[in-house]
């Protein structure tokens, strides 16, 4: 393989390695059961899981004000309370959020195909993990799927003064690895953070992973490259050419 001059490659980790939305359904369809065979919450259960998921979708966290475990145990207490009514459940709440979170982790896997391409990419390029989110949660995934020997480094957003997609989180990225900016490739699943923060940041080209084919709205940042899955990376990588053609 002739990686014509990309020396790093940065991935994400959610929905790009490791399916974080099929965990978190199967997570909250173990709490639907939880509701309905030892509380009897027939309707309710899902109902109380859509509005929690509706809650971590819109999620604003700030780790100087509060704690992921108390903010997602908030999100709980608040579905079940606006839904059924009556005093606020913290017990029950902590019970569907701790269910929820350790089902979710027992399915996020590195899949034994992206783990022989990552093992295989890495014998010619150097791989960077760059994940945002809040150091804890995304420590407990990286953990949870044992990807760490996979990558030469892991940088998570909540450890660093700035997220994806500020230029300043890849180039810490690239100091960590030795490398330049136009020598790195960013793949990801999020135009918003992982395409924008590699077009802010001038690296030699941006992958999107579009799994379900959607079209991008026209104000979105235009990837370089478009995929449907990760294990299409090596083509791309075989195919970018020194100078990267903004229209591809």
């Amino acid at each position: 393989m002739v990686l014509n001059q990309v020396r790093a490659v940065f991935f994400d980790l959610d929905n790009t390695l490791i399916d974080t939305a099929g965990a978190s359904r199967k997570g909250m369809l173990e709490v639907i059961k939880l509701l309905q065979s030892k509380y009897h919450y027939k309707e309710e259960a899902k109902t109380i899981c859509d509005k929690v998921q509706v809650k971590l979708s819109k999620e604003c966290f700030h780790p100087s004000s509060t704690c992921i475990t108390d903010l997602r145990t908030l999100h709980w207490e608040e579905a079940i309370q606006e839904t059924k009514g009556g005093a606020a459940n913290r017990i029950l709440a902590e019970e569907c959020y701790f269910l929820w979170k350790s089902t979710r982790l027992q399915h996020m896997i590195l899949a034994e195909d992206v783990k022989a391409m990552l093992t295989e990419l890495r014998k010619e390029v150097r791989l960077l993990l760059l994940t945002n989110g809040d150091c804890q949660t995304q420590r407990e995934k990286i953990e949870a799927c044992a990807c760490q020997s996979y990558f030469d480094a892991i940088v998570v957003g909540g450890e660093q003064k700035e997220e994806k997609p500020s230029p300043s989180i890849f180039y810490y990225c690239c100091s960590l690895l030795g490398v330049q900016p136009g020598d790195c490739v960013m793949v990801g699943d999020t135009l918003e953070t992982d395409i924008q923060g590699g077009l802010n940041a001038g690296l030699k080209a941006t992958v999107w992973i579009n799994k379900n084919g959607i079209m991008p709205l026209k104000s979105s940042p235009m990837p370089h490259y478009i995929i449907s899955s990760v294990l299409e990376l090596p083509a791309v990588l075989q195919s970018i050419d020194c100078t990267v053609n903004m229209s591809a």
